[in-house]
């Protein structure tokens, strides 16, 4: 048998998915399955600082985890992963033999010294230790150097390579091996951690193998379906059924099978993961990926301008995330400053003493169109669309400020023509351009929600009545949009109708607003 061993993360790394709540049933039949499997290492969890709940792979000490584990072990190895900051290690038990043999600790470069201290600890309790450095791809050559030697005089179980955002390449794993190989001890194990921002999990773990001197022990870690934070991991069925095939290896494929299909396919309802072009650019630039999450939580963006927006984070900024930072780098991005007086004033005139209709693009609209039209009909409003061209309708103006919805208007010019805020003026030839950041801040922060900005503008033209349809809000069911093109998945729906319903109820403060549909947002105090 090889000495290379496999180890599956699926119950720490995967509960980034569902926050750790897999239920204690599904938590115990898992750890049956991979034993039965006769998967080297299993990961129960984290040791955190937490309220203990049995239905979270989430511990206080060892003794919470003892009615998790089967007495017929096999061969299997159980661990936890500890986060040096996050853990009080005085309450870690003395290692007795009954639960876990390992502790797996994670820090970040800038808190070595900590984090080796937490190892030294865990050690003299008699566990077996994986240092596991956060974001190695981050560290010189000479950072990996020096680390190496303090590594050394702890002589943990475990080094692991840990590609944390994803962006390692073949010749970056062919140089950190060689550094690791040439100066960790010979008795220490070489970990392999990857994520799979690239899709290069699967070819990585195979070059590793291949390059690995035949003396060194080490554990590659995968989890069931690549189950992890999106994008996810390498999938522990594939590496297993490669061992089996290259390195005389005697896992049993088909017990994970049956937890992929009874357990971990339903999870990837919660949040898909899998490639995300937008967690690829992430890894391009090596950078932490709550950028990307950040900058798609925007739901506004298209990828090219997600990519724009990370080359510019300075190297400084890049391991750990700052959300202050990001927020600056996005409004920066967006913010075109024009001079749209002349604009404002026109419309200012042009609207005093009319009727405002905003059609925002919700299902609605086709629920009630009769109505809507009738509405139309007898009150002959002004018509804004907004971020969309309706097929239903016919508008007066269109209002957008989102460029994949403006680029989707396909020359759909109603009118009086395409209002369009600054942000858009690299994606467009319009004419009228209003400043996107008067509409997007205000003293009580930023929203880019199209029917928000649009009504903040009509307040500067001192309207004070206006009629919305198809401002629904995000539904759990059925359609949210008259059209298919329009749905954004990286949105967080409930989120969005939480400051959504703060900012219209800000709005009425100042303006009469009238609902012809039913609303999320239509509430009175």
């Amino acid at each position: 048998m090889s000495n290379i061993k496999l180890l599956d993360c699926t119950l720490r790394d995967g509960g980034y998915i569902n926050d750790w709540n897999f239920g204690y049933h599904t938590i115990k039949s898992i750890i049956r399955k991979l034993v039965d499997s006769q998967v080297d290492y299993v990961e129960v969890g984290f040791l955190r600082d937490c309220e203990y709940d049995r239905d979270k792979s989430l511990f206080n000490n060892c003794r919470q985890m003892e009615p998790i584990l089967p007495e017929k072990r096999g061969n299997t190895m159980f661990t936890a992963m500890a986060l040096h900051n996050k853990y009080n290690v005085d309450k870690l038990e003395p290692y007795d033999g009954r639960t876990i043999e390992a502790v797996r600790v994670t820090f970040h470069d800038y808190d070595i010294d900590e984090g080796l201290a937490f190892i030294r600890k865990v050690k003299a309790k008699g566990y077996k230790v994986f240092c596991n450095p956060i974001n190695i791809m981050g560290y010189s050559d000479e950072q990996i150097l020096e680390l190496l030697k303090k590594v050394n005089e702890i002589q943990p179980y475990a080094f692991s390579v840990v590609d944390t955002f994803g962006s390692m390449m073949r010749a970056d794993l062919q140089r950190i091996y060689s550094l690791i190989e040439h100066n960790l001890d010979p008795a220490i194990h070489i970990g392999l951690h990857l994520h799979e921002n690239l899709a290069l999990s699967y070819s990585l773990a195979q070059d590793f193998i291949s390059m690995k001197a035949s003396g060194r022990s080490s554990v590659i870690d995968g989890s069931m379906l690549g189950m992890g934070r999106v994008p996810g991991n390498l999938c522990l069925e594939l590496i297993m059924d490669y061992m089996n095939k290259t390195q005389g290896g005697v896992y049993d494929v088909n017990p994970v099978l049956d937890g992929i299909d009874d357990h971990i396919e339903r999870l990837k309802q919660i949040e898909p993961w899998g490639y995300s072009t937008a967690y690829a650019l992430s890894a391009k630039f090596n950078l932490h990926r709550n950028y990307a999450e950040f900058l798609l939580g925007k739901g506004r963006l298209r990828a090219k301008q997600i990519n724009q927006i990370l080359a510019s984070i300075e190297e400084h900024k890049k391991s750990a995330f700052d959300e202050a930072y990001a927020e600056k780098l996005y409004q920066r991005f967006q913010n075109h400053e024009v001079d749209d007086a002349n604009l404002l004033s026109s419309l200012r005139q042009e609207l005093q003493g009319c009727k405002i209709l905003i059609l925002a693009p919700g299902y609605s609209l086709v629920e009630r169109e009769k109505e809507i039209k009738q509405f139309i009909a007898e009150k002959k409003p002004v018509v804004f669309c907004t971020n969309f061209a309706s097929e239903q309708y016919e508008a007066d103006y269109i209002f957008c400020a989102n460029a994949a919805r403006y680029e989707a208007l396909e020359h759909k010019k109603p009118h009086r023509g395409v209002l369009v805020t600054s942000n858009l003026l690299d994606v467009c030839d319009e004419k009228m351009v209003l400043n996107y950041s008067n509409l997007y801040f205000d003293e009580k922060g930023s929203c880019d929600n199209s029917v928000i900005m649009l009504l903040k503008l009509l307040m500067k033209l001192g309207l004070h009545e206006v009629y919305v349809a198809g401002f629904d809000g995000y539904r759990t069911e059925g359609d949210n949009y008259v059209t298919s093109y329009l749905v954004n998945q990286h949105t967080d729906g409930q989120e969005v109708n939480r400051r959504n319903r703060r900012y219209v109820a800000d709005i009425r403060k100042q303006m009469e607003l009238v609902f012809l549909t039913d609303s999320v947002y239509d509430e009175r105090e």
